[in-house]
Parts: C-alpha cells; sequence; structure tokens
C-alpha cells in the first residue's frame, strides 16, 4: 500500500511498535520514519521543534492519511540523563505552548480533571489488586486529598515522560516523542512522573528552578497525587497481562512513596 508513494529503489520495513502503523523508508542517504493516520497533531509538534520535523503528507486513495518526518540518527536518554537542564527546558516548552493547546482543544479534547482518573482507578482494580492493603492505601490517599488538588492551569501533557521517549539526536538536538497518550490537564502529571522517577528528592528544587517554578507544598501533593493514581494503574495493567514480576515491583514502589 505504501510502495506506489515511492519511485522505485525504496526500501519500507515496519517500524515495529504497538499499533503496527509506523514503518521506515530508506533509499541510499535518504531515511524517513512514516506513520498511517497519526494526528494532525503531529503537524505541530513539529512546526514548535518538539518532535522531529515533519516532511510532507499525503492521503491515499483509501482515505489513510500517511505522514512522513525525517528519521534521525540518535539515541534514547539514559536515565541519569533525565537529570539535565535541556529536559527541564523542553518540558516547560510544551507545557508553555499556546499552539499545542489549541490544536488539542480543536480536536476534541476535554481538560482531564482528578476525578476521572480516580473514577478510572475505583472502577478498574479488580477484587485481587484491591484485597493488597498497600492499594487499599493508596486508594483512601487519592480519596482524601482528591479536594486538595485543585489546580486551574491546564496544559498539554505528554503523559508517559519514560526516558524511552526523550530522543537526543546526534546533531545534540532533544526531542519527546510518542505522543498517543497527549492530554489537557495539571502539569504535575508530566512534573510528578519525572521526579519521582528520575530525580533525587533532594535535587527536586533545583530541577523545578531549570522548568520554573518553585517547589510547594501543594505542588508536592498533586505531583504524588498523579504518581500514586500512575502507580495503583501500572499494577492492575501488569496483573491483567500476567507480567507479575512487574506487578509486584509496581506494589514495592507505592510502598516507598506511601
Amino acid at each position: 500500500m505504501l510502495e506506489h508513494l515511492f519511485d522505485q529503489g525504496w526500501e519500507i520495513s515496519p517500524a515495529g511498535g504497538a499499533t503496527g502503523e509506523a514503518f521506515f523508508a530508506r533509499h541510499q542517504e535518504k531515511k524517513l520514519f512514516l506513520k498511517r493516520n497519526s494526528s494532525p497533531f503531529l503537524a505541530v509538534l513539529s512546526a514548535e521543534g518538539i518532535v522531529p520535523k515533519l516532511v510532507w503528507t499525503k492521503r491515499l486513495e483509501n482515505g489513510d492519511v500517511i505522514t512522513a518526518q525525517h528519521w534521525l540518527n540518535g539515541r534514547e536518554l539514559k536515565p541519569v540523563e533525565m537529570t539535565q537542564q535541556e529536559v527541564a527546558k523542553l518540558l516547560k516548552k510544551i507545557h508553555s505552548s499556546k499552539p499545542l493547546l489549541t490544536m488539542l482543544e480543536r480536536l476534541g479534547k476535554e481538560r482531564f480533571q482528578p476525578e476521572h482518573m480516580l473514577t478510572e482507578i475505583e472502577t478498574g482494580l479488580d477484587f485481587d489488586v484491591l484485597s493488597l492493603p498497600i492499594v487499599r492505601h493508596g486508594l483512601t490517599f487519592l480519596q482524601n486529598e482528591i479536594d486538595n488538588i485543585k489546580h486551574y492551569e491546564f496544559v498539554v501533557c505528554h503523559g508517559d515522560v519514560n526516558h524511552n521517549n526523550w530522543l537526543l539526536s546526534d546533531n545534540n538536538q532533544l526531542y519527546l516523542i510518542d505522543w498517543d497518550g497527549a492530554m489537557i490537564g495539571d502539569p504535575a502529571i508530566d512534573i510528578g512522573l519525572l521526579l519521582y522517577w528520575y530525580i533525587p528528592e533532594e535535587d527536586w528544587e533545583n530541577w523545578l528552578l531549570q522548568y520554573g517554578i518553585p517547589l510547594t507544598d501543594h505542588l508536592r501533593l498533586r505531583m504524588k497525587w498523579y504518581v500514586v493514581s500512575q502507580t495503583l494503574m501500572f499494577i492492575q495493567w501488569h496483573k491483567g497481562k500476567a507480567r507479575f514480576h512487574e506487578m509486584n515491583h509496581w506494589i514495592e514502589y507505592l510502598h516507598s512513596i506511601l
């Protein structure tokens, strides 16, 4: 289906991933990353310099839309590199971007409220997971604190700031990729996961100064609330996949933060 987009000589191969919608295209020195039916949001991310540059967009006869981006030589960030100032600055740029926010709103994304997350957790945890005392402790914490984490600045959040999604190109340009989980929400959703997972607590204040905000008690509470929420969802998700080793890792992690 993709071959007729190119002249002869292009080699097209699957790029892996959960959806099977991504491909690599290579012809001599030219390399492209192709994606089928990616969101129009990709064009704004490209224009803002947050993902590798969008080269073209084409519609196929069957209605599918194919996007092509520069395929950059580079690598994922290592966990220890998440402390770098460039990470804080790029996340701040994303959270401050009006074009990104406007496009997500045009695409019909609604503001993600903590009540949505709590309802998802309360209805999604099965009996076995809820029977764990630490899980009930976490759920009680979320229920008790939900009225104390109100925040009225809504920004575009990536939703999965794992180090695997940060791409450093060979010319030292940093990108944040894989935007399928993008949402409009409290910036503490992204900041909390990044700090809890990668930054020693004694360095939180300095990291946040690089990002551009102070470490307040309210921010601490919001970050903890969202990290506990995500951890409960990870426990249930791995349980559902019968990945009990990973499930136990997140149970231990929940102990450490509560």
